[in-house]
């Protein structure tokens, strides 16, 4: 249980609380000291009424005495000074006075307040010793039940206040002490108000920094015996957070920069060490004191706590001497101000009181550098304008007059701020804008913490708007803010700028950790004058705290740029701009930056430049100015690439340094440098590129010139050179020779390097000059060389080659160069050898001897060896030399199989024999392949002789004769290799043969009627026209020629029956060339042959009604009885016999058929032959004719058919005409009937006709045309009927009842009998039940509907009545519809609402506005019926489809309906049923929503093993990258904090996250990008797993435990751990510190890696990519990252860190675990 303390200068509302601590000390000893300096005090006990009232009156709430909470004390003083008059005081830093209960004396006896002071010496002097005897507080802690008796025994003197405030700083409570035991009251004092109490939650404290932390001293204090008294009913509290101000002081200041201390609640008024002496202490509270320099004040230079409250002062003369006072409390005096510049003497004073005056301005308020707390409360201050106090904490201002915050001081480290009852509180934000006068320091405002609202809103003000509202700017909101302070700042420059010069912009860039960050000053210039100077800016940057307070000048940073450094992280830069104009230098303007963020890590490039002159053989230089962005600077990756003109740049291979060497192939080139930045830590940046101007050539220059060769006779030598300067053109070259009398060289060759030395050389120098010139033909400098003496060489072979193709039966020469003389006969010997490589003779095989002769031919024995020829260089003069071998660089191969000669033999005649001759080579021939040709034309297209395919010959046949013959070899190695074919053509066209029959014969039999045939073999070119000739032999041998046989068949007839048969045949040639004659053997005799019939003809036309016969030629012997038949032949082929008869009949049956005739021939002796048959052509019909045409009786509408006959083929469609004729005609006038008077009318033109009601009494006459059916006319035919027409019954017909228009009826039918009379209407009504009744007077044709006919029937009657008065029969029309009025209709139908997504769309129907209509709505409409339809697509036409369940007039717009038009439809409906037809309305397409997320929630709970998902409704288009955020949150608090990486819909919890809420922001987004309002879900507090707590809590009591881990021993950077790499380590945790420890081995110790508390920055990192990995962080130079075997034991390791690392976190961890302490 805690107990609220309220300390004097502080609202008595303000309950800050502290935690209670134990002693566990017995404190019996410090009981007894303390009653025995009671006893020993003499005569204390005689002033106690007058003290206790007075202590009464001052006992705060902060008393140690709980019991005094519940009750209220009431304590009169006794002493003769105490019969003033009450008065009440007011608190010191503002608040409301306590009234006191019992009157005190207004005025004090001097004499009494002496003797007080006599009084108190012995106590002194007792105490003094009783205190420096007093053990360790920390275990000796007093009884309060004694320091109760003690007090009440002791006289109040200002010696007792003294000893009861030298040993409050030492006490503490004791809950051991039952409430009911007395307990001393705590006075309250100017010492006692400095050591006010913060507010804390059940937070731990953090004490590190304090030394009297642990001592615990009861608090003994007494008032004043001047002091009026007053009763307290304000609750008793702790002394704990009281009694340890010092301590904690201490320990703030040191903890003050980690974050733990900083955002901490623990607010704790500043105090001072109070365990003092009375030689440093001066309390002369309510003394009527009216000087400081007065007599007996005793004022001395080593006072450190001076309390001159409640007095009479209005000057500060004589407080200098004060240079050493800790604690200065000047309240509720007469203090008007001015006049605080004796202050400034106090160097040391912490506390400084002065509430209650009438202070008007603080501005002689002098700096004092310890100042640490100030109240100016309750004074008459209209602003806090004063010097700057750097160690001022609290600040109260309360009751005062403060209209504004111009002036305000700099406070750098102020953490209370009360102004409370001033007239600035009407400004608005005014808690806004005093952070932004304070900082980041402030934690208090007006005694509550800061808003969280108000805090945000500072953020979003400039960084210039303190200094503003500084100089007096109004405070406005902050989106207006950067313009307004710009223009105050603006207007406050103008006066000191250059004339007709302002200022457009002053602002700095968001600067960042290593990136470069501008400043941008723009000046524009009012007038156009033109001004001789141009105006420079100089600029100096500034680097301060979070407040614009104080800054410090960065050296050297005088650019527009500066880049802030790592430890500039969180503070603000300032940058001065410096106009000088001329020689005139104004003051400087300023602006002020954000704060610095802390670099991205990945590098970027801010500049890149390349520097050197782009000529060849130039080096240049690529610069890039990288901004590292908080990575550790590393190399950058360079590269060069080459860009030709128009087109792209190309990787230049090799060139990834910063320096290239410019080359040939970059001349005319531009250079790109490409630079990465890449950080040690390997992140990458964006590649930068810069572009060069166009590489230029050097001029054109040589180098190394030299002649390379040996200056040896014959030898080749060449000067060399290494050409620079862009590409080389034509160089000139020059040798030259020396003139070995003259010296003189003398040119003998131009124009190439190489010269071959010769025999004028031999004993001279030459010289080699080279002339550079470029591709330009620029001329470069010449370079000169000379070489030694050319010497004579011996005979010698060099450069031997064998030239030639190493194939069989090639020509190969060998060549080389002789030098050392001229050559004579060289010798050359030729062998053969397997091997590819020469050793000597060695394996050679002689294929020639040695000769002279340098050529050689390969023979077919060396195929498959290599070729080497032997050189022996000789001289002229016989000298030989060493001889040279050359070998072939390959095998001999052998030749492609080939001809080398070809030729066709022989007679080119038809008949002839030809022959083929060719010379093979290429190795050994196998089967080649031989064909031969004929060729219409020579080389033209050739056809192959098949028969003579594979053979050398070829005799010439009839096919050849005119034609070329070609034979084609395609030669055949015996290894299968095909060679390419070779072709000989013959040397003529082939000739034919003289004509002769080679055989001639008559085929046949020698049979009567068989034609014989000639079967003969001709030869001798093309046969032409040949000569037949047929004889007829008789049996005696007599030959006679047959008439007209002269072709080469002849059919044997009756004649040659008995005779031989034979013929001769003379050959003749198409060129007419003749032959020799040929005459046959004889066949026969000739026997007669089987009956036959050799034709078969028709007589007669083939048309209908025609008489057919035929005629038929016979052969075979004697001709007997022959037999016919015919037969009709249908078009579908079936076949009807007819008759036998000689003749034969055509009918109409015959027409469109076709007559067969098959006669079958007889010989007399009985035998017959083969039928024959004939088929005549199609019948044709006859001419159409009308046979027969009669008319019988006619009566009105009876159809009168006429009889007719027709004859001539296939009735067509005639043509037909009646006739009406009033008298009965006949004769000619009949048949010229269609050339009759008027009194005969056409009636119709069809075969029959029925009569009409006309017709009745005339004559009827029928004109007809026959016509056949292929359209062929016949003569026509008339024919008149023999009676008149007659009437018909009167009858009606088609009776029924047409609707004219609404309401109008009109009866119609259709009369038939004669001429009608007056036929009789009626109208009837029926009903639905079926009921039929006559309505009256209804009589006539036309009916109007009358309301009795609603939802009825009605009928029509017709009763017929011819003119003679002949009645026929009733007829009844059929039943109308039922009769109803007219349906309601809508006129318009509109529809409301946006078509937008989400929307409602309601139809409204628009009613027409006449009385009809609206009398029709109201009395016959029903109910109204919607459908609602949606439009489709299909091709360019756009239909609309029913909605399904959507018929209510209203419609909420669906995400299925965006991109599509709606349609409403409504119906009408009327009482009778009916429906109207349907009006409809359309929308626009519809448009997407705003997005919008509903329904959000956070599905999973429990533990922070656990996985959660977000769901939500969404709404407002199709859902595009819909953006999620997972955040925490503690439990109370709104502030949210973000984890990074965590942008999904599912979330896996871990023990970050214990005891927070897990908070998922949904900002809903469209797929095209527009965004929605985001929408947020959190869920309950998360928890620990049950059996993670159980075992973190046995941890946690342990209180030290160990764990085993493995650590990586492989530094470098790498995605995953690698298990060789893992090394065991025990990690041992405390609950003062972390360790480390590398378990020894049997060759080391135990080594501890990492050791530390578990201060800050201590903490303990997770990774959510890896469940077992965790890394421990002691400070910035300490960590180490280990590796658990289970997430389980990862998690109870972190809580059990966290749970005793507890007192330095804003949160306890047993909080959080619901832990009990």
């Amino acid at each position: 249980m805690e107990d609220p303390v309220v300390q004097p200068g502080e609202d008595p509302k303000a309950k800050p609380q502290v935690p209670q601590k134990q002693v566990p000390a017995d404190s019996s000893e410090i009981e007894k000291e303390v009653a025995k300096a009671a006893k020993s005090s003499g005569a204390a006990s005689k002033v106690s009424a007058p003290t206790s009232s007075v202590r009464k009156k001052l006992e705060p709430k902060g008393s140690l005495d709980s019991s005094s909470s519940s009750k209220k004390s009431t304590l009169t003083g006794s002493s003769p000074s105490s019969n003033s008059a009450p008065r009440v005081r007011r608190n010191s830093t503002g608040g409301l006075a306590e009234k006191a209960t019992v009157a005190s004396a207004a005025k004090q006896n001097n004499a009494a307040a002496v003797a007080g002071k006599k009084n108190a010496e012995p106590v002194r002097r007792s105490l003094h010793e009783l205190r420096s005897s007093l053990p360790t507080v920390a275990t000796k802690p007093s009884n309060r039940t004694s320091a109760s008796e003690t007090r009440k025994s002791t006289p109040a003197t200002p010696l007792d206040r003294s000893l009861r405030r030298s040993t409050d700083s030492d006490v503490t409570k004791h809950t051991s002490v039952s409430r009911s035991s007395a307990k001393p009251s705590l006075s309250v004092s100017s010492a006692s108000s400095a050591s006010s109490s913060r507010r804390v939650p059940s937070t731990s404290v953090d004490s590190t920094g304090g030394s009297t932390i642990g001592k615990t001293v009861s608090k003994l204090s007494s008032p004043s015996s001047r002091s009026p008294t007053f009763t307290s009913g304000l609750r008793s509290a702790s002394l704990s957070s009281s009694l340890d101000r010092g301590s904690n002081l201490s320990g703030r200041r040191k903890a003050a920069a980690t974050p733990e201390s900083r955002d901490s609640k623990f607010i704790v008024l500043p105090q001072v060490e109070i365990k003092a002496g009375d030689d440093v202490r001066l309390d002369l509270r309510g003394h009527r004191v009216r000087s400081l320099t007065a007599s007996g004040l005793n004022l001395s230079s080593n006072l450190e706590f001076v309390y001159l409250r409640d007095n009479l002062l209005s000057t500060l003369e004589g407080v200098e001497i004060l240079s050493r006072v800790k604690v200065l409390d000047l309240s509720f005096n007469d203090f008007k101000g001015p006049g605080f510049e004796p202050l400034e003497n106090c160097k040391a004073l912490q506390q400084l009181y002065l509430a209650g005056n009438q202070i008007t301005s603080l501005a002689s308020l002098p700096q004092l550098p310890n100042l640490e707390f100030l109240s100016v409360a309750q004074n008459k201050l209209k602003s806090l304008s004063m010097a700057s106090q750097p160690r001022l904490q609290v600040l109260a201002a309360s009751k005062n007059k403060i209209s504004t915050l111009k002036g305000f001081p700099h406070l750098p480290v102020l953490e209370h701020l009360r102004v409370e009852e001033n007239p600035i509180l009407k400004m608005p934000h005014l808690e806004a804008a005093s952070i932004l006068l304070v900082g980041p320091t402030l934690k208090k405002f007006n005694d509550r913490d800061l808003s969280r609202e108000e805090v945000a809103l500072a953020k979003r003000y400039p960084a210039h708007t303190s200094l503003c509202i500084r100089d007096g700017w109004e405070f406005c909101r902050p989106e207006q803010a950067k313009d307004s302070t710009f223009r105050f700042l603006v207007e406050r420059w103008k006066d000191h700028l250059p004339s007709d010069y302002l200022v457009k912009e002053a602002y700095v860039d968001q600067p960042s950790e290593e990136d470069a960050c501008r400043c941008h000053f723009t000046f524009v210039q009012e007038s156009t004058l033109s001004i001789d100077s141009q105006l420079v800016l100089r600029y100096q940057w500034f680097v301060g705290d979070r407040t614009t307070s104080k800054f410090t000048l960065i050296p050297d940073a005088t650019g527009e740029v500066y880049w802030p450094k790592h430890e500039d992280i969180g503070r603000i830069l300032k940058v001065e701009c410096t106009p000088i104009l001329g020689e005139v230098e104004y003051p400087p303007i300023f602006a002020i930056s954000s704060p610095i963020s802390r670099g991205s890590g990945i590098p970027k490039v801010v500049t890149l430049d390349v520097h050197g002159e782009l000529v060849e053989g130039n080096i240049i230089k690529g610069h890039a100015v990288v901004a590292w962005c908080g990575g550790t600077p590393g190399k950058g990756v360079a590269s060069w690439l080459r860009r030709k003109w128009n087109s792209s740049p190309v990787v230049i291979t090799g060139a990834e340094d910063e320096e290239y060497l410019l080359t040939i192939d970059d001349i005319d080139s531009s250079l790109v440098f490409m630079y990465t930045p890449v950080t040690e830590e390997g992140a990458k940046g964006e590649p930068q590129y810069k572009y060069t101007d166009f590489v230029k050539a050097a001029p054109p220059c040589v180098l190394n010139v030299q002649i390379v060769g040996d200056t040896v006779e014959e030898l080749t030598i060449k000067g060399v050179g290494d050409y620079f300067g862009g590409r080389e053109g034509p160089s000139n070259f020059e040798w030259l020779r020396e003139n070995l009398d003259t010296g003189d060289f003398m040119l003998v060759s131009t124009g190439t390097v190489e010269y071959t030395l010769s025999k004028e050389d031999v004993g001279r120098r030459l010289a080699f000059i080279y002339v550079p010139i470029n591709f330009e033909g620029q001329e470069g400098e010449s370079i000169t060389v000379v070489s030694h003496v050319v010497k004579q060489a011996p005979p010698k072979a060099t450069n031997v080659k064998i030239i030639g193709e190493i194939r069989e039966n090639s020509k190969v020469t060998v060549t080389g160069i002789v030098t050392g003389g001229t050559e004579g006969s060289s010798r050359v010997q030729w062998f053969k050898t397997s091997s590819s490589t020469l050793d000597g003779e060695k394996g050679l095989d002689a294929l020639s001897t040695s000769k002279i002769a340098k050529a050689f031919r390969i023979p077919l024995g060396a195929v498959g060896y290599y070729i080497v020829a032997k050189f022996t260089p000789m001289t002229s003069d016989g000298e030989s030399g060493e001889p040279a071998y050359v070998i072939s660089e390959r095998a001999v191969e052998t030749l492609p199989p080939s001809l080398n000669f070809f030729s066709i033999t022989g007679d080119y005649t038809e008949g002839g024999i030809l022959t083929a001759s060719y010379g093979y080579v290429g190795g050994h021939e196998g089967k080649s392949i031989y064909n031969w040709y004929l060729h219409e034309i020579e080389n033209d297209s050739a056809s192959l002789i098949p028969e003579v395919s594979g053979v050398l010959q070829y005799r010439i046949t009839k096919d050849a004769i005119g034609k070329f013959v070609s034979f084609q070899c395609t030669p055949v190695r015996d290894d299968g290799i095909v060679g390419d074919p070779i072709t000989c053509f013959g040397q003529e066209r082939v000739r034919p043969g003289s004509p002769r029959l080679l055989s001639l014969q008559i085929v046949g039999n020698s049979i009567e009627g068989t034609t014989l045939s000639i079967d003969k073999k001709y030869w001798g070119g093309e046969e032409g026209e040949s000569i037949f000739r047929w004889f007829r032999t008789s049996s005696d041998g007599t030959q006679s020629e047959i008439s007209g046989a002269s072709t080469c068949s002849y059919m044997l007839s009756l004649g040659d029956i008995g005779f031989f048969i034979s013929v001769s045949c003379e050959p003749v040639r198409n060129d007419w060339a003749r032959g020799p004659t040929v005459l046959s053997e004889q066949i026969g005799p000739i026997v007669p042959g089987p009956p036959t019939c050799h034709s078969l003809d028709f007589v007669g036309s083939m048309i209908e009604g025609q008489q057919l016969s035929f005629i038929a030629s016979y052969c075979g012997g004697e001709r007997g009885s022959c037999f016919h038949e015919w037969f009709r032949v249908r078009s579908n082929g079936v076949r009807e016999k007819l008759s036998t008869h000689e003749f034969l009949d055509l009918t109409l049956d015959d027409v469109g058929s076709c007559i067969e005739l098959i006669y079958t021939p007889i010989r007399e002796d009985g035998m017959k032959g083969s039928p024959r048959s004939v088929l005549s052509d199609v019948i044709a019909p006859a001419d159409p004719l009308g046979m027969e045409l009669v008319i019988p009786d006619c009566c009105e509408k009876e159809e009168v058919v006429p009889k007719k006959t027709y004859f001539g083929g296939q009735e067509g469609v005639g043509e037909y005409i009646w006739y009406r004729a009033k008298s009965k005609l006949g004769g000619t006038a009949l048949k010229e009937i269609s050339d009759a008077s008027e009194d005969v009318l056409v009636c119709s033109k069809t075969l029959t006709y029925t009569p009409s009601l006309e017709d009745v009494g005339a004559y009827l006459a029928l004109y007809w045309l026959p016509i056949r059916s292929d359209g062929s006319c016949g003569k026509p035919l008339v024919a008149i009927c023999n009676s008149p027409i007659v009437a018909a019954l009167p009858v009606v017909s088609n009776v029924h009842a047409l609707e004219l228009s609404s309401g109008i009826y009109s009866g119609e039918g259709e009369y038939f009998g004669g001429y009608e009379g007056l036929s009789l209407f009626s109208w009837y009504r029926e009903t639905n039940d079926g009921t039929i009744s006559l309505i009256n007077g209804a009589t006539s044709r036309t009916y109007e509907v009358t309301d009795d006919d609603y939802n009825c029937r009605l009928l029509f009657g017709y009763t017929p009545v011819r003119s003679d008065s002949r009645v026929g029969e009733l007829r009844l029309s059929e039943p109308t519809d039922i009769i109803l009025p007219e349906l309601p209709q809508v006129e318009v139908l509109a529809l409301t609402g946006k078509p937008i997504e989400g929307d409602v769309l309601t139809a409204v129907e628009v009613i027409p506005k006449s009385e009809t209509e609206q009398s029709l709505w109201n009395k016959y409409k029903k109910d109204v019926r919607y459908q609602w339809f949606y439009s489709s697509e299909v091709g360019d036409e756009k239909t609309f489809e029913p909605l399904p369940a959507q018929r209510s007039c209203s419609y909420k717009l669906r995400l299925e309906d965006i991109g599509r038009c709606l349609r409403c439809e409504c119906i009408v409906t009327d009482v009778f049923g009916r429906s109207s037809e349907p009006a409809f309305a359309e929308t626009e397409l519809i448009q997407p929503g705003i997005p919008r997320i509903d329904k959000l929630e956070i599905e999973g709970r429990g533990f922070h093993t656990n996985l959660y998902a977000i769901r939500g409704v969404y709404s407002g288009g199709k859902e595009g990258k819909s953006r999620i955020q997972w955040l925490r949150s503690m439990v109370g608090s709104p502030d949210l904090i973000s984890i990074p990486g965590e942008l999904g819909r599912m979330y896996e919890s871990t023990v970050d996250d214990v005891g927070y809420r897990l908070v998922a922001i949904y900002t809903p987004v469209r797929e095209d990008g527009v965004e929605g309002q985001p929408v947020s879900a959190s869920t309950d507090p998360i928890a620990v797993e049950p059996d993670v707590l159980k075992e973190v809590k046995q941890k946690l009591d342990l209180g030290s435990v160990k764990f085993e881990a493995l650590c990586d021993k492989d530094r470098s950077p790498k995605k995953f751990p690698v298990v060789s790499s893992l090394e065991r380590r025990i990690l041992e945790v405390n609950r003062k510190r972390v360790k480390v420890v590398k378990p020894g081995s049997k060759t080391s110790f135990p080594t501890t890696e990492v050791r530390g508390s578990y201060t800050p920055p201590f903490h303990v990192e997770l990774f959510r990519n890896d469940q077992h990995r965790i890394k421990i962080v002691v400070d910035s130079e300490n960590e180490v990252d280990l590796f658990v075997q289970t997430r389980h034991l990862r998690d109870v390791i972190v809580l059990v860190i966290r749970g005793l690392a507890q007192r330095f976190n804003s949160t306890s961890l047993n909080t959080l675990l619901k832990m009990e302490t």
